[in-house]
């Protein structure tokens, strides 16, 4: 008998929630890949319109780019003035919390889907994750399912980050660990 062999054939995410039908799937990535992809530059509001349609929650002031994807957007929750950058992916199979005056750059990917390595058939693994007011993920950045990244703080471009990021800290690498804190304590407001 084989032990510990990955046996994708007996994968199954039958547990697994899209939260809306095939359709409402279907509907969505038709429409972020040709009205949400090909409007201008700044209509903002033209987005943000589509995406509170398919269910996310969007606050007011926010920018998202027409390049950003968002797997299932009634998943996605966006603060007041946020922005989210070109080609940032949110892979909304859980939870993505993001606070208010919060900017994710470019090419981010909030990743909330996983597998889980130990299991033979490759079960997945959902975690939500929260990106806290006045935080910035930096360019190229990748988040792990469960991650917190937390009030006023920043993670660097092209890290990794694997755990939760305190307040005010600035974070970089992969993974990304403790650089220097944002703001002295008598700079915060």
């Amino acid at each position: 008998m084989e032990k510990n062999i990955v046996k994708l054939k007996y994968y199954n995410q039958d547990w697994y929630s899209r939260g809306k039908s095939n359709f409402v799937v279907l509907l969505w990535w038709l429409v972020q890949g040709t009205l949400f992809r090909f409007s201008l530059h700044n209509m903002y509001r033209w987005r943000n319109f589509l995406l509170r349609l398919f269910g996310a929650k969007v606050g007011k002031g926010v920018k998202v780019r027409a390049s950003a994807k968002f797997t299932y957007p009634w998943k996605v929750s966006i603060g007041d003035y946020s922005w989210i950058g070109d080609n940032v992916k949110l892979y909304s199979l859980d939870e993505i919390i993001i606070g208010s005056n919060c900017v994710i750059s470019q090419e981010s990917y909030l990743c909330t889907g996983s597998h889980d390595i130990k299991d033979p058939h490759f079960g997945l693994i959902t975690k939500p994750i929260v990106i806290k007011d006045g935080a910035w993920v930096a360019s190229d950045v990748f988040v792990y399912p469960g991650v917190t990244i937390h009030e006023m703080a920043v993670v660097a471009a092209r890290s990794t980050v694997i755990k939760d990021v305190p307040a005010n800290e600035v974070h970089a690498g992969s993974p990304a660990k403790f650089v220097k804190k944002r703001f002295e304590e008598d700079e915060l407001l």
